[in-house]
């Protein structure tokens, strides 16, 4: 954290400049208001609850989609690596599927379970799995043979050496699988609920645009980018803690 005060200050700077022009008249003050009446609508928000009542019903689908994800695509994607005739089988359909965005499915989601939370949790659980299940799939690929051969010569067994052995050293890839698949889940959230929903951050950001309640929405913008920021931090904190192994820094 405290080597990133470059960048936050960079922010700083860049938040004065939006200040300045919008105060100034060097932008449209009404589509790009200034930074304070941002940060006061932003307060109001947070006193009144409104903007917790939001994020909350978001969170709760990022979460639940994610979760779900990780218990399917990381065994899955152990198998994959591990036996090369189980990879052989779905490598086609899993290459065919992967390339198409998550939001692409919402239409086809919507059909089949209709506008409620399950069709967001689907989309959410579906833009997860992949980058989860490549990710394991090359960390348990890139393990070092001779780590196995090493544990065989020991007598280890297949299955104990799975969690003493592959699981550990392909931790780290499929930890970093799973910190760009929540950054995923939050941005197909905000899309779902822009184009089916009834709450969450992302229907409160595009219902501020249509009521041109232009400093709430962005509020709701810039309470994303914390959240994703915040995120983001925990997962290296957690990658951190459970790499402390390494000797390198992550």
């Amino acid at each position: 954290m405290k080597k990133s005060w470059s960048g936050f200050l960079l922010i700083i700077i860049l938040l004065i400049l939006w200040e300045l022009s919008s105060r100034n008249g060097w932008v449209d003050s009404v589509s790009v208001p200034q930074v304070s009446q941002i940060l006061k609508a932003w307060g109001g928000l947070i006193i009144t609850g409104e903007l917790f009542n939001q994020l909350l019903p978001s969170l709760a689908r990022v979460f639940i989609g994610f979760l779900l994800a990780a218990a399917v695509a990381i065994p899955l994607g152990i198998i994959m690596g591990m036996f090369s005739p189980v990879y052989r089988l779905l490598e086609p359909i899993t290459e065919f599927i992967r390339p198409i965005p998550a939001s692409a499915y919402i239409p086809i989601a919507i059909l089949f379970l209709g506008i409620g939370d399950e069709m967001k949790v689907f989309v959410i659980f579906l833009s997860c799995f992949f980058p989860i299940l490549l990710n394991t799939y090359s960390g348990v690929r890139g393990v070092d043979p001779v780590l196995i051969d090493t544990g065989r010569t020991f007598g280890v067994p297949k299955v104990q050496s799975l969690y003493q052995i592959i699981l550990p050293a392909s931790l780290p890839t499929v930890l970093t699988g799973l910190r760009i698949s929540i950054g995923i889940a939050i941005m197909v959230a905000v899309v779902a609920e822009m184009i089916s929903g009834n709450n969450g951050i992302g229907y409160y950001i595009l219902d501020m645009q249509r009521i041109f309640r232009v400093a709430e929405m962005f509020a709701g913008i810039f309470t994303l980018g914390i959240l994703g920021y915040t995120i983001n931090y925990l997962f290296l904190v957690l990658e951190k803690y459970l790499l402390r192994w390494r000797t390198n820094e992550v």
